[in-house]
């Protein structure tokens, strides 16, 4: 029973932003455990190219290139995985976006992108994948959303992140609510809220690690293993009881913030 604890052999995922960062992380964890992974991202030659990387070991990643920011891509990336499946094990929501700009100055730009992309495309997105998701779910082996938010969500972040803090706290509380309906399907929810992570939107974890790492109680940012290794629990058997719950991924550093 322990040794396939943590297995996702047989099993199906879509990663949305999974052609880098922490959804190229988790996708590559997932693949290692033996599941068939498709990704999108918006750049086709990026997502291709990720996909290309990722089977070369052996292992199963069908690139989608889809921008699935609107009603309209969400559409057609149910569509594109249409023509290769007809069911769905694992949904992970982790295509977001932030924008940082002084308060007296904020954008509505800035609110509307970010919200949009990080709070109201992952609800959308579970939406148009739900019979998907049910057509593979059982009381026994349960279909999972993923929702990637953030520590920011959960803790207050000096920079003025205002859109982006927002998105990410109202995401931790709609996994909860989805939660709620969904498990009746034998679909668990729940969320994955990273600190420091190096990647092209934590670009100060990526460039400046040792500088970071020093504000960390753990004393280093994240690592590949860390995050696929969060993901991997929530995926897999051993994650089927987690309903609703938000696991932080920080290294000490929401509790370090007072949050």
């Amino acid at each position: 029973m322990t040794n396939d604890l943590f297995s996702l052999r047989g099993r199906v995922a879509l990663v949305t932003g999974g052609s880098r960062g922490i959804g190229r992380m988790i996708a590559k964890g997932f693949i290692d455990q033996g599941a068939r992974v498709y990704i999108s991202s918006r750049k086709a030659d990026v997502c291709e190219q990720t996909a290309k990387e990722l089977s070369a070991g052996g292992g199963q990643c069908i690139a989608l290139p889809v921008d699935a920011s609107n009603k309209e891509g969400i559409q057609a990336l149910v569509s594109a995985y249409a023509r290769h499946e007809t069911k769905l094990d694992i949904l992970v929501n982790n295509a977001g976006a932030a924008w940082l700009a002084e308060f007296d100055e904020f954008p509505e730009k800035g609110w509307d992108k970010v919200v949009d992309l990080n709070l109201k495309t992952p609800f959308f997105l579970t939406q148009a994948f739900a019979s998907a998701l049910r057509a593979a779910a059982t009381a026994d082996k349960p279909s999972k959303v993923i929702n990637i938010a953030s520590i920011d969500g959960i803790s207050v972040n000096p920079q003025e992140t205002y859109s982006y803090a927002a998105s990410k706290a109202g995401l931790i509380h709609l996994t909860r609510r989805m939660a709620l309906r969904l498990i009746q399907d034998h679909i668990v929810v729940s969320a994955i809220a990273p600190g420091a992570f190096a990647s092209d939107m934590n670009t100060t974890a990526r460039d400046h690690g040792d500088e970071v790492a020093r504000r960390i109680p753990a004393r280093r940012i994240g690592t590949d293993e860390d995050m696929a290794g969060a993901a991997i629990y929530l995926a897999s058997r051993a994650g089927d009881y987690v309903v609703g719950n938000t696991l932080v991924v920080d290294g000490g550093v929401s509790d370090a913030r007072g949050g």
